[in-house]
């Protein structure tokens, strides 16, 4: 897939992007964090950080993680946000009518949900946020409270951070390779995943995803229950159910 599709696609993809170092002033001046502070927590300079948040630069994957984490925002609200706002959370989405829910639903499960009111998304108006060769592509019309729903490509020779540095957040993830050859480690494990593979793990045990190949790779990812798992917003010790490393972040 090209990193534009068309001229609606560029317009969409160009929109979300602008609105991410916006986003990511003012939440955190509405924090009353100063640049600096912000930026030794996450680990970057002062300049680099200055730089995303006047959008002359991109933060890889990894690193954006950190950033919304220390602001305690969700990734989709870097996209989808006014830039104008004090940077608080997305409102929550309006729930269906209880006294409505499809037959044998019950009407709890149908307002924890809450009303879709936009079932399809067409490929020119994806949202989209790249990174250094890293393009994540948002598959829902709107920002979904739930999960995190992504058609994601790797291009040769990235990954979604440092050799030396792993993820580590909220959630459970799931993934389908559609084309191409990812190497995905999972606290000390390594697994190369191509066409047709799945994965599926904690997303609070550390990892890190590359492609060391010639080929780009395009995969369909779910985050699910990132903004809701309470282990992220914890110490740095990990929940029993957590596996291999607590972080290989300081």
């Amino acid at each position: 897939m090209n990193s534009t599709t068309g001229r609606d696609g560029a317009r969409s993809a160009t929109s979300a992007e602008q609105r991410i170092g916006p986003a990511v002033r003012a939440a955190r001046e509405a924090r009353g964090m100063s640049l600096r502070a912000l930026a030794r927590q996450i680990g970057v300079s002062p300049s680099f950080l200055s730089q995303l948040e006047r959008n002359k630069t991109n933060a890889s994957v990894g690193t954006l993680y950190t950033l919304v984490e220390a602001l305690d925002l969700s990734l989709d609200h870097l996209v989808s946000a006014d830039p104008g706002s004090p940077g608080a959370a997305p409102p929550t989405p309006p729930a269906a009518e209880p006294d409505s829910p499809p037959p044998g639903v019950p009407s709890a499960v149908v307002n924890r949900f809450g009303a879709v009111d936009s079932p399809v998304l067409h490929l020119p108006d994806r949202a989209r946020i790249r990174f250094p060769g890293v393009v994540w592509e948002r598959l829902t019309q709107a920002s979904d409270p739930f999960v995190d729903f992504l058609h994601v490509r790797y291009e040769p020779g990235s990954a979604s951070c440092a050799p030396d540095d792993m993820m580590r957040h909220g959630g459970r993830e799931y993934a389908l390779i559609l084309s191409g050859r990812i190497r995905v480690q999972i606290g000390f494990e390594t697994y190369d995943l191509t066409e047709g593979d799945s994965v599926t793990f904690d997303s609070m045990t550390p990892h890190r995803l590359s492609n060391e190949s010639d080929a780009p790779v395009e995969a369909v990812w779910f985050v699910v229950g990132g903004r809701s798992d309470e282990r992220a917003n914890t110490a740095a010790a990990p929940a029993p159910d957590v596996t291999h490393l607590p972080s290989l972040r300081t």
